[in-house]
């Protein structure tokens, strides 16, 4: 899950959230590590979720299902908003389970 939350902010470094419009390749690979994201969280079990209550979970699988169930239907601003403000709370909040120290 960590992987797919720095590959994805990894990608949108140095973009706009214009690139979305113009760039199918951000926009799929964006789409994928958040669909990645939501898979991985829809995995951790109960212990580990109880421990981060945190991090939003429930958030994370709704996310992927939506992403991947309404694939043709992407609002392009909650993506990147997700993307820009969302997924470096949940960087810190991940290294932080792992013990890390939310670097």
């Amino acid at each position: 899950m960590l992987d797919a939350v720095e590959a994805a902010m990894g990608y949108a470094e140095g973009r706009s959230r214009s690139d979305l419009d113009a760039d199918a390749m951000l926009r799929d690979a964006l789409v994928l590590q958040v669909q990645v994201i939501g898979e991985a969280a829809s995995r951790v079990g109960a212990d580990t979720r109880h421990a981060a209550p945190e991090i939003p979970w429930h958030e994370l699988r709704a996310m992927r299902n939506r992403l991947v169930h309404e694939y043709f239907r992407v609002d392009l601003d909650l993506l990147w908003g997700t993307v820009e403000r969302d997924l470096p709370a949940l960087r810190r909040g991940l290294r932080e389970l792992l013990g890390e120290g939310g670097r």
